[in-house]
């Protein structure tokens, strides 16, 4: 038997959508992937990291630029840049999420759509960790599913861009 299923949409999707451009930042010590507490981070390294988010940014129709500092302010300027450069920020800023005031400004002050993402679920690590300046300005937050949660924030952060 042979059955014919004709679905009627009144929304055709856009296969000529414009690419969009997405700030990835990573913070301090991600340099470091692949050989610093695997047992925590996983055994990806950053390079890695960036080509799979490259790989999922041309099927999405989306072009990444990641950037990795160490340095507090070097993100800060990054993400002032970013203004008028970028339609979203994806940011894993490690240990800054939770001591950095600056970089919340910094997110608040260019009101692009921003997504926090953590390799590590920081609910289940110390305490300190628990707190995130980030989280109140961000659109969303994804941690803990190692190298598919930047996977997962780059699909969050399109949708949002990209929703009706």
């Amino acid at each position: 038997m042979i059955v014919r299923v004709v679905v009627k949409s009144e929304k055709v999707p856009d296969l000529t959508l414009q690419p969009l451009s997405i700030l990835v930042l990573h913070g301090p010590n991600l340099n470091l992937l692949g050989q610093r507490e695997p047992g925590i981070y996983g055994s990806f390294t950053l390079a890695e990291i960036n080509h799979l988010l490259a790989a999922e940014g041309l099927k999405l129709q989306v072009e990444v630029y990641p950037v990795q500092s160490n340095h507090e302010g070097v993100l800060v300027d990054t993400i002032h840049e970013a203004f008028g450069k970028h339609q979203g920020i994806l940011i894993n800023a490690g240990a800054y999420t939770h001591t950095s005031v600056a970089l919340r400004d910094a997110i608040a002050g260019v009101s692009l759509p921003t997504v926090e993402v953590h390799l590590s679920n920081i609910y289940r690590r110390e305490e300190f960790r628990h707190h995130s300046y980030i989280a109140p300005v961000a659109i969303g937050q994804i941690s803990g599913f190692g190298v598919q949660s930047y996977i997962l924030g780059l699909h969050a952060i399109v949708q949002h861009l990209r929703k009706d």
